[in-house]
């Protein structure tokens, strides 16, 4: 695979994480399910059949 293709599908990838992400998030807190000023999230990110694993932990302030 050639760099170029590498990072192409890698920026597919990525975006169709944080749309979707963005989506889900946006519709948890208009359901009104959220209490409180911040909403703490966490994000693991796994590759099935290998030991690869990443954890992002953030927080977001709600309106």
């Amino acid at each position: 695979m050639s760099e170029d293709a590498f990072n192409m599908s890698m920026r597919k990838f990525l975006k169709q994480v944080g749309v979707t992400s963005q989506r889900e998030i946006e519709k948890f807190v208009q359901s009104g399910a959220s209490k409180g000023k911040k909403l703490r999230l966490k994000m693991t990110l796994v590759a099935p059949g290998t030991d690869f694993s990443h954890v992002v932990e953030g927080e977001i302030e709600l309106p």
